[in-house]
Formats: C-alpha cells, structure tokens, sequence
C-alpha cells in the first residue's frame, strides 16, 4: 500500500484488515503486505498520528496490487518517484487501486486517461475539472477499468477491497471475509444513496422493506412500477420517490442489480443452463442475461461460471 502524506487514518486501517490479517488458520487467503512511503519513514495520518511504514516506494516493484492512499486533493499530491512506480506497475500487469482522492494520484500519473474512475461524490466535479479525459462515474461505489480500479469515499474502501478478494478467490471466500469483518459482502447502489438528501420516513421505509423481501421471492415475474406500486398502495410516482428514497436507485435498477445476484448464485452453485437460469432470474432469455452481465460485470456468463465454479472446486 502506498502513503502519502497525510494519510487517511480509516482507509488505511480498512485495506490493513482486508489484505494485512493473517487468517490462513481459518482457510482463508494470506497476503504478502506492506505499507510503503517515499523514503520508508514515518507518514502524519489525517487524524494526527504517525504510521511508521514496513518500505519505501521501492517495495511495490514486485506487488500484484498497488493500493493507492491519499489525504484531500491538492495540485501535484503524487511524488515523481511514485508516478514512475504506478506506471511501471500497470506496465508489468499489475493492478493499480485507489481509495477516496487516492484517485487523483492515479489521475495525475495518467493511468485514469480515457477510463471510467469514481472517488467521493465530494471530490467527483473538481476531478473531473483537473482531468477532463477522466470518465469520471460520481455515483458508483467502485470501478473497475482494466487493471485500475477506483472507490468512492472511505467506507466504500470495504467494497472494493472484498471485490479484488472476489476476484481472485471467488464469492464464498469474499464472503467468508465479510463475515469476519461483520460488513455486507456486496451493497447495492451507489453513491447516490448517501450524497445529503433529506432522511426517509421511517414508516414509507417500513412499508417499501416488506415489498423488497417479496420482490426477492418472485423476481422471476414480470414486475413493473405500476405492479409494484399498486402492492404498496401507493401512485407509481410516490412509490418511484419513495423507492429511490430508500435504496438510492431506481425500481428497475434495483430489480436488475437483484436479478444479477442470483443468476451468479446460480452460475455458481447449480448445474444449471443459462437459458434456464435467465428464466428463473427474470431475464425472459439468456440473450438479454449476456446483455446485462456483459454490461455491468464486464464478462459473459459463460466465463463467470468458468471462473468461480474452478475456483471453488
């Protein structure tokens, strides 16, 4: 993990418990971690103490993942030498990450160039301002473009991190990491949800949770706004409102991101074709499957369950 100064504090101790545990006694995945400054030395944190790194920039030569750490963006918040660093990472297929305004350290580097990037909704119009060709994505958690993958603000740290451990390991893996950290194996939505808007009312919010436990169970039907809202007693624009209110995202967002879930549950535990999985998953056919697969996950069913299903064997 590479510092600068001053570091955040959180995020620092969020990529510490995901990558700098040893679990290997529960059969879980043990890294070779270190966290590395310019010259090896002390580096201030955010919250006024000091970390004293295991390296210098030198250590992340022979790193897999690169995680990038920085404090509020200020012009030029990369040092030469970590640059070089990053780019000779990338070069060698390496992956590159940042955390929160770790993005413009890998915006200045140029490895952001053309690709899709998020960092913290706050920050999101000034790295578009400093970096134009930056496709900057201010509403997702994380993204992943290449070898470079890019979070949000602090706590979406812990959603990026357990999706590189998915990736390398597969979803049961992840999920066991979770569950040692008591944190969601995978949030739905984005940024949008958490950006100031004014609070929920409980009791709409009540009202919509039942709904969402019974869209679960039938997300194989056909579900349309005016459906949905007629089963909350609601007009179909109180319940989109309401809706986005709640999960941060709309009625058919939320639908697909659900039915996605399960068609990899699916792709990952059963035996199942994918024709029959796009049914039960509510896609209709496995052509339309493929179409949100390849657009949101970025890969064919196909190859997700190539992917998972030999990591779990």
């Amino acid at each position: 993990m590479a510092l600068t100064e001053p570091t955040p504090a959180f995020e620092v101790g969020v990529v510490c418990e995901v990558f700098g545990q040893d679990r290997s006694a529960a059969g879980l995945p043990n890294y070779d971690f270190a966290l590395c400054s310019a010259d090896g030395g002390p580096v201030r944190t955010t919250s006024g103490f000091v970390l004293v790194p295991h390296a210098g920039y030198d250590r992340l030569r022979t790193a897999d993942l690169v995680v990038v750490l920085a404090g509020p963006p200020t012009p030029s918040m990369a040092s030469p030498a970590l640059i070089v660093e990053l780019i000779a990472a990338v070069d060698r297929g390496a992956r590159v990450m940042s955390v929160c305004s770790g993005a413009f350290v890998l915006a200045e580097a140029g490895l952001l160039e053309g690709r899709r990037a998020t960092t913290h909704w706050l920050y999101a119009p000034l790295l578009t301002e400093r970096h134009p060709t930056v496709r900057v994505d201010a509403d997702a958690l994380y993204v992943e473009d290449g070898p470079v993958l890019t979070s949000a603000g602090s706590a979406s740290a812990i959603d990026l991190c357990l999706h590189v451990v998915r990736l390398e390991h597969g979803a049961e893996i992840a999920n066991r990491v979770a569950r040692r950290m008591v944190v969601p194996p995978h949030r739905d939505g984005g940024q949008a949800q958490y950006v100031e808007t004014p609070v929920p009312d409980p009791r709409a919010a009540g009202e919509l949770e039942q709904l969402l436990g019974w869209m679960l169970g039938h997300l194989d039907e056909p579900l349309t706004v005016e459906s949905l809202a007629a089963r909350a007693v609601m007009s179909p624009r109180t319940f989109a409102r309401r809706f986005r209110a709640l999960t941060g995202t709309t009625p058919h967002h939320w639908l697909i991101s659900q039915r996605l879930l399960l068609a990899q549950r699916m792709l990952e535990s059963t035996d199942e074709g994918v024709e029959h999985i796009a049914a039960r998953c509510g896609f209709g056919s496995a052509d339309v499957l493929r179409h949100h697969f390849g657009r949101l996950r970025g890969t064919s069913p196909q190859a997700y369950r190539r992917t998972f299903r030999s990591i779990a064997a």
